[in-house]
């Protein structure tokens, strides 16, 4: 199955089942690092159908995390009342990572009330993956 193009289409793949929500973040991630500024803004306009209460906030933060990083306009519908969440929620699910969690999550993150590790968006840059595949 190839990367999800954009946000969207996580959201549709999470919902029919055919993969995984974090999966589906991840790969768009990838994908991201290879697009250009139209195809980013493309990514990124869409609104994602609803997914569940934490994946709708999160979608909404991953679009605007990705357009402050490219200096592109977040989308209007990343500012939608049910784009975020109530009450907060931490990735890990441990105790011991809380304030770890609090300092590190990303702007768009925080102000939807979910804090993630900064690591939590890293992905390995393509060229490097490719030259170290090739063993370059």
């Amino acid at each position: 199955m190839p990367r999800p193009q954009n946000i969207a289409e996580i959201a549709r793949r999470a919902i029919e089942g055919s993969q995984g929500f974090d999966a589906a973040c991840r790969e768009l991630l990838d994908e991201w690092q290879s697009m250009d500024g139209s195809r980013r803004l493309g990514a990124l306009a869409q609104e994602p159908a609803s997914v569940g209460r934490i994946e709708d906030a999160y979608l909404a933060a991953l679009a605007e995390h990705l357009a402050l990083s490219a200096r592109l306009p977040a989308p209007a519908w990343t500012d939608a009342p049910q784009r975020f969440l109530s009450e907060p929620f931490f990735s890990g699910g441990l105790e011991s990572l809380k304030a770890i969690l609090l300092a590190e999550s990303p702007l768009a993150f925080r102000r939807r009330l979910i804090f993630i590790s900064v690591d939590g968006l890293s992905r390995p840059r393509r060229q490097f993956v490719e030259e170290t595949i090739r063993g370059a």
